[in-house]
C-alpha cells in the first residue's frame, strides 16, 4: 500500500516553523555570547571558554526545542479538543452551529437572510470543516507540528550561538573582543531583519533594537565577569 501523502502546509504552519526558528536563533547568539563574555572576561584560558560557551550552546538548543514542542503541542491538542467539541455539535445542535455560521457572515456585513442561505449552504456540503474556520479559524486536517517548531528552534539556536562561540575561539587575542562584537551585531541584525518581515513590522526598528538589546546583554555580561 502507497503511503499517504503529506498535506501541503499552510502558511499558519510555515510562519510557526520560522517564528521558532527566529526565537531559537535571537535566544542562542544572546545566552551563548553571555556566557562567553563572562567567562572571557574572567579567564583568558581558551579552552575553559570554549567548554562554557560550548556547554551552554547545547543546553540552550535543545531548552529551546523541548519549550517549542510542549508549547505547540499544547496548541495542537487545544485545536483537536475544539474540532472534537463541534464534531459532537454538529449532532446535538445543528441549529446552534447554523446560527453562528449565520452570525459570522452577519458579522462581516452580509445581510441576514443571504447569511443564513450561506450558513445552510456551506454546512449541507462541509460542516465541520466551515464550523471549526468560521467558530476558531482552524484549518481542518492542518495542525501546527511541533516536531517542526523543535527542529527549527533546535538548529537555529545552535546556529545562532556558533558563530560568537567560534569568534570567541578563532579570532587572535588581540581582536577576538571586535570579533565577537562583530559577530553579535551582524547575527542580531539578520534575526531582527527576518522577524520584521515575518511580523510585517518595521525592518529599522527591529534591526536597530536588536542590535541595542545584543550590546547590552555583552556590556552586562562583561561587567559581571570582571568582578571575579
Amino acid at each position: 500500500m502507497a503511503k499517504k501523502k503529506r498535506q501541503k502546509q499552510t502558511m499558519e504552519e510555515k510562519l510557526n516553523t520560522l517564528r521558532a526558528g527566529v526565537l531559537g536563533s535571537n535566544d542562542g547568539i544572546l545566552t551563548v555570547v553571555g556566557v562567553l563574555v563572562s567567562v572571557a572576561a574572567a579567564t583568558s584560558d581558551r579552552f575553559t571558554i570554549f567548554i562554557a560557551g560550548l556547554s551552554d550552546l547545547l543546553a540552550c538548543a535543545f531548552s529551546m526545542a523541548s519549550g517549542e514542542y510542549a508549547s505547540v503541542s499544547t496548541q495542537k491538542d487545544t485545536e483537536q479538543s475544539a474540532v472534537k467539541n463541534e464534531q459532537r455539535l454538529l449532532k446535538t445542535d445543528f441549529e446552534g452551529e447554523v446560527a453562528a455560521v449565520k452570525d459570522y457572515y452577519v458579522s462581516k456585513g452580509v445581510t441576514p437572510e443571504t447569511s443564513l442561505a450561506i450558513a445552510k449552504d456551506l454546512l449541507n456540503k462541509k460542516p465541520l470543516e466551515t464550523v471549526v474556520r468560521v467558530k476558531y479559524d482552524i484549518e481542518l486536517g492542518h495542525y501546527l507540528n511541533p516536531w517542526d517548531a523543535a527542529f527549527s528552534s533546535l538548529f537555529s539556536a545552535a546556529a545562532g550561538g556558533i558563530f560568537p562561540l567560534c569568534a570567541m575561539t578563532f579570532a587572535p587575542s588581540a581582536y577576538k573582543w571586535y570579533a565577537v562584537i562583530l559577530a553579535v551585531v551582524l547575527t542580531s541584525a539578520l534575526t531582527g531583519y527576518i522577524s520584521s518581515k515575518l511580523g510585517n513590522g518595521l525592518v529599522k526598528i527591529a534591526v536597530i533594537r536588536n542590535i541595542i538589546i545584543a550590546l547590552i546583554t555583552v556590556t552586562i555580561h562583561y561587567g559581571v565577569g570582571r568582578l571575579f
